[in-house]
């Protein structure tokens, strides 16, 4: 009887392929047997859907920026989207043919990076709407936006420490983390973003079996720094203000949830909203208001459904991981796009302050846009499989509860798995 050897997913050399270089064609033939067809097909129709949404409001947001001396083209936004976007989903692609080990190095690398680049913003930063939140290095961009995947990662990679030694502080060293890029990001102000980072940390910490007392603690402690920033961060308190009692000066949201339902079930028609010419950002963080006028509340419950088709698709793909490291770095890095869209849906709907958060894959982006592309692109690297071999644990399912707690291992090369008969 022939051994089955082991088999790391995403590797270069698989051990059932023969001894030799293996050529760029065979290559591209293992990623496309292992990687998530069905999650990938359903972000590139995401995509599609938000292409469609950034040409129905690139007039509006054209026309608010246009000034007496220049005047933008009603497709200026639509035109750059196309770009950004074919940029987007090439590095998509490209980060999805990384292996699972590669992925986790990039992953660790680029939240190094990004980190290190949060404690310059507010000294080189650039000012925007109040937020010093930009770098300009040749190109303008957030290093948060590009930390929020390299930090699910590296979260992801401390807390997967405690399969090799349980008596780590690994629960210290990830909450230390968290509580060191919170602080870099009030700095910039950026509440949303913080409530992001903070959710990952939350969901990788119940995943990763921390105990429960300890989280009490911590979240004791989240509680009281909210608390504090109503008090002391003064956009935060007059935007919950107004979310609350209704306000004149930041009514923003007000305007978005009346925009949102104004075009019915079926919408008033590509290109014939009225209302989302007075949406501040109607292109970014507005977006979804755009869509719920001009295709209807009917479009809108699509795209909420597309969000949750591909966190579904992924709690799927995770219910029996024997890697842990690879449970919780898919499932923070799908905290991520479920809660940036979460958030920025209720925000449209008026049910959460406003947070200057986009739709994610949906909405009008340069750097943004290559920063959710390349958070989709390591959830696809870090969730490939061989699918001819079948897992004897249940990972994400033991985790929540599913089945009795089978041993994890740390690295999917030494899981005990087993060829289908």
């Amino acid at each position: 009887m022939n051994t089955v050897q082991p088999y790391v997913p995403g590797k270069r050399q698989p051990a059932h392929m023969p001894k030799g270089k293996i050529s760029r064609w065979t290559e591209l033939k293992i990623w496309w047997r292992e990687i998530d067809r069905v999650l990938l097909l359903l972000v590139l129709l995401l995509m599609g859907l938000g292409t469609i949404a950034v040409a129905a409001a690139s007039p509006a947001s054209a026309d608010r920026l246009s000034t007496s001396s220049q005047t933008l083209d009603p497709l200026y936004f639509f035109y750059r989207h196309l770009a950004w976007q074919m940029l987007a989903i090439a590095t998509m692609l490209g980060i999805s043919m990384l292996g699972r080990e590669n992925a986790r190095r990039f992953g660790l690398l680029l939240a190094a990076g990004m980190t290190g680049l949060l404690f310059l913003v507010p000294v080189i930063g650039a000012e925007i709407n109040g937020a010093r939140r930009w770098i300009n290095l040749g190109m303008q961009f957030q290093p948060s936006e590009f930390l929020k995947p390299g930090f699910a990662i590296a979260t992801a990679w401390i807390l997967s420490w405690r399969m090799r030694d349980p008596n780590m502080p690994v629960a210290g060293i990830a909450t230390a983390y968290v509580g060191l890029i919170a602080a870099l990001m009030m700095m910039q102000p950026d509440f949303g973003g913080t409530i992001l980072f903070a959710g990952v940390w939350f969901v990788a910490m119940i995943l990763a079996g921390i105990d429960v007392k300890r989280l009490g603690a911590v979240i004791g402690a989240a509680v009281a720094g909210l608390t504090a920033t109503y008090f002391l961060y003064d956009n935060a308190r007059h935007r919950i203000d107004s979310f609350i009692g209704g306000g004149t000066a930041y009514d923003q949201v007000d305007l978005g949830a009346r925009t949102l339902t104004a075009g019915g079930w079926l919408g008033a028609g590509y290109g014939l909203g009225i209302r989302k010419m007075s949406l501040p950002e109607a292109h970014t963080d507005y977006i979804f208001s755009v869509i719920g006028e001009e295709f209807g509340l009917i479009a809108c419950a699509l795209i909420v459904l597309l969000y949750l088709a591909i966190v579904g698709r992924v709690l799927m793909r995770l219910i029996d991981e024997e890697d842990l490291f690879a449970l919780l770095a898919g499932a923070g890095l799908t905290a991520l796009l479920g809660g940036q869209a979460f958030i920025n849906i209720l925000v449209n709907l008026q049910l959460f302050p406003s947070k200057g958060m986009t739709l994610p894959l949906v909405s009008y982006g340069g750097s943004s846009t290559i920063a959710v592309c390349l958070t989709v692109g390591l959830l696809l690297a870090v969730t490939r499989r061989n699918p001819f071999l079948k897992s004897r644990t249940k990972g994400l399912g033991d985790r929540l509860g599913f089945g009795q707690m089978a041993p994890m291992q740390e690295k999917s090369g030494s899981a005990r798995r087993e060829i289908h008969p």
